[in-house]
């Protein structure tokens, strides 16, 4: 016991002052347990109990899955009120179109849909904002600046209670390999790699190419953003292609984590929410499917894992269902419980992407209120963090959700028909 005592004056002593908290639900009173606290650029985690001790610091940055982020200037009781985004995607084009985020934010007011995935490092390399990078000029990546002010643009949807979440594409990025070919993903004869887009993409193993990526996320987080997504996560799925280390599982998995590892890192100041998009077959193969995805792996170093569970990308459809888009709830449903099972923890680290597109793979089918509704009764059933939809054209109606009766209180009332 003395031994005990000594070792904690001798930690408060390293430590200065430290700081004592706990952190409940705003509503229940209860402790949220394994709930991130940072202190200092370091993260910690409270106890069964909510509690927590950490070194002083001019702000504490508490965060929790299901939850929201606040930060606090001292310790005690600390709230944190529930969470649940339930977003559509717009393109960096769409959510500066008048018409589009019109549309965007009545679906938001008039139905369950609270959050906004939004493109800020898109698929082609271009930054949808001003950015400070020195290197995003050089390349060209700055040729579309659609975010004049893009603080006052988050601003602005906090000030409707809109969830944000920041989409970073991060290895499909023509301006930066044409500037850097020593970064590109190479042919096995030597030359670049090109996709089926005409896309340049970058080697995941090149480091040098990392600090560029997570520059523009931590821009993103000081500008407002709730959470920061990156996708293309991950090698490309081609064949006769090499890499600047070999070209196995162990090397592949090794260098997507550890990207995501210090990504994770360098935005621990801000407090944010991290996610990572990833192949919806990921979740059914213990193998990384040969692009350094796995979700055992991965998970540790995320608050949301997203797989993509559209129906139309299962051309192989799973166990039992053959026919993907006759059978939708039960892709969405399987997948995570698969996904579940690898990675363990909770299914609130979870939080899948789902069609909100015509088929195009197998019958054409319009994907309107019972497909759309399938899939998200499965990702509750789940028990996931929300759900996102996709549509790459930024269409997107009422088909399949649910209605509220004001946007103050988001009461479910009835099914949209």
């Amino acid at each position: 016991m003395r031994a005990i005592v000594l070792l904690a004056a001798l930690s408060a002593l390293t430590w200065g002052a430290a700081i004592t908290g706990t952190v409940l639900d705003s509503i229940t009173k209860k402790p949220i347990a394994n709930a991130i606290v940072i202190s200092n650029s370091t993260e910690y985690r409270t106890d069964s109990n909510g509690t927590f001790t950490v070194p002083s610091s001019k702000h504490i940055g508490v965060r929790a899955l299901g939850y929201n982020r606040k930060f606090y200037k001292s310790g005690g009781r600390m709230y944190l009120d529930t969470v649940v985004p339930k977003a559509i995607y717009l393109s960096s084009f769409g959510a500066t179109n008048g018409n589009i985020m019109r549309n965007a934010k009545e679906i938001i007011r008039t139905t369950e849909v609270n959050a906004l995935v939004i493109d800020i490092k898109m698929d082609r390399g271009q930054i949808a904002y001003k950015t400070a990078n020195p290197t995003a000029n050089k390349i060209g990546a700055q040729q579309t600046i659609l975010f004049k002010d893009l603080p006052k643009f988050i601003a602005d949807l906090k000030k409707e209670g809109i969830y944000t979440i920041a989409r970073i594409v991060c290895f499909k990025d023509t301006p930066l390999v044409t500037a850097n070919p020593q970064w590109g993903v190479k042919k096995t004869d030597g030359s670049m790699f090109k996709d089926k887009e005409g896309l340049y993409w970058l080697d995941p193993s090149q480091r040098g190419a990392w600090d560029y990526i997570i520059s523009i996320a931590e821009e993103s987080a000081a500008a407002g953003f709730d959470e920061i997504q990156f996708d293309y996560i991950r090698f490309p799925d081609r064949k006769g292609i090499k890499f600047s280390v070999e070209n196995t599982q162990a090397e592949r998995v090794k260098t997507i984590t550890g990207f995501l590892e210090r990504a994770r890192t360098r935005l621990l100041p801000y407090n944010v929410f991290i996610s990572a998009d990833i192949f919806g077959y990921v979740s059914w193969h213990n193998a990384d499917i040969e692009i350094g995805q796995r979700v055992d792996a991965m998970a540790p170093y995320v608050d949301y894992l997203s797989p993509m569970l559209y129906p139309s990308g299962f051309n192989a459809g799973i166990p039992g269902f053959t026919n993907p888009v006759a059978a939708n709830y039960e892709i969405v449903k399987h997948s995570l419980d698969k996904a579940l099972e690898k990675s363990g923890g909770s299914p609130l680290s979870y939080r899948p992407w789902l069609q909100a597109f015509r088929d195009y793979a197998f019958d054409r089918r319009i994907y309107g209120d019972k497909e759309i509704r399938d899939q998200i009764r499965a990702a509750e059933d789940f028990g996931s963090c929300g759900w996102i939809l996709w549509n790459p054209r930024n269409v997107y109606t009422a088909a399949g959700l649910l209605r509220v009766e004001t946007t103050a209180t988001k009461q479910i009332d009835k099914p949209v028909s």
